[in-house]
């Protein structure tokens, strides 16, 4: 039986210097979206664990678990190197993550915090086995692109939140994943999810009352002249949009390695050799082209005859 090709060597994990050098999809409105939420939150005394469904190679798991507090628990549950239990399940994976691996995952989370977070690897659908009813406050769900897959991820999500706990959607609108769509405004007309804010990529709900972090998140956006938004109604219910496009991006997690990519000196930019016959000294004209051929290929008793020549003629006429 061969090897498994999954697993890497030292050498060949990632060692990210900034958040931007970890492969995948976190934007700034996003970014900027988390951050607010988690912040809100603790402003507020909220309490409760985070939890990530689908981490790839940990983008947002690492801005996540920058915003953990101590005495919080942060669980990511993704299949990382195990082979999914069905035949569609699968085949997504071996189109979209060929090259996820859970060393790589790790080698980027670490190179950001000391400590990793609870990992559960494996199917989402076993996450309520690895975290209590009722104890997370924030939520991101970007694991399986499948509607049967992602409907059981919102239910599961549903009894893991607190009563105000915050869900994220990812890919709610994404061409490829028609199947999160589905689950997720099935969510809303079936199954109580009550929408909060939505980015280009990520639908942000609770099953809580909306209201109160609805009115907050607009005194904040009011308050910043880099974020565009609107309100927007869906079955006469209040629906934020927004987008940040140009926007700073808030307080990064600081990398480990950042240090030592400073310290190496940089490299000055590669500059081609001069050919010797491009270099002249100035004023000094070029060798015609017959006076060339000449010294390359004629005997030096022709090519001192041709010269003498037109010396000779140069001379007589002035």
């Amino acid at each position: 039986m061969t090897a498994p090709t999954a697993d890497q060597s030292a050498e060949q994990l990632p060692r990210p210097t900034r958040l931007s050098d970890v492969k995948g999809w976190f934007f700034t409105a996003d970014q900027l979206m988390f951050d607010w939420f988690l912040a809100h939150q603790q402003d507020r005394s909220v309490s409760g664990d985070l939890l990530e469904l689908g981490a790839y190679m940990g983008k947002s798991a690492i801005f996540l678990g920058a915003r953990k507090r101590s005495e919080e628990r942060f669980t990511v549950c993704d299949l990382f190197d195990s082979p999914a239990e069905d035949s569609s399940n699968s085949k997504e994976m071996k189109k979209s993550y060929a090259t996820l691996t859970r060393r790589a995952f790790e080698a980027n989370y670490l190179s950001f915090h000391d400590e990793l977070p609870t990992i559960v690897q494996g199917l989402s659908s076993v996450v309520r086995d690895h975290v209590a009813d009722g104890s997370v406050r924030f939520a991101h769900i970007d694991a399986s692109h499948l509607y049967e897959h992602v409907h059981g991820d919102i239910l599961s999500v549903r009894e893991l939140l607190t009563e105000d706990g915050v869900v994220v959607m990812d890919d709610y609108r994404a061409e490829h994943c028609p199947g999160v769509a589905a689950a997720t405004w099935q969510a809303v007309a079936n199954e109580g999810l009550r929408p909060v804010c939505i980015t280009g990529t990520k639908f942000y709900g609770t099953w809580g009352d909306p209201e109160p972090l609805q009115k907050a998140l607009l005194g904040w956006l009011q308050s910043r002249k880099d974020v565009w938004h609107e309100v927007q109604y869906v079955n006469d219910a209040p629906l934020i949009r927004l987008s940040a496009k140009g926007a700073k991006e808030p307080a990064q997690p600081v990398s480990r390695h950042r240090a030592k990519a400073a310290e190496r000196p940089p490299q000055r930019p590669a500059v081609p050799a001069q050919k010797a016959s491009a270099v002249r000294p100035a004023g000094r004209p070029q060798r015609s082209v017959l006076r060339r051929v000449a010294l390359d290929v004629l005997p030096p008793v022709v090519t001192r005859a041709i010269v003498s020549a037109r010396r000779k003629g140069r001379t007589a006429g002035r």
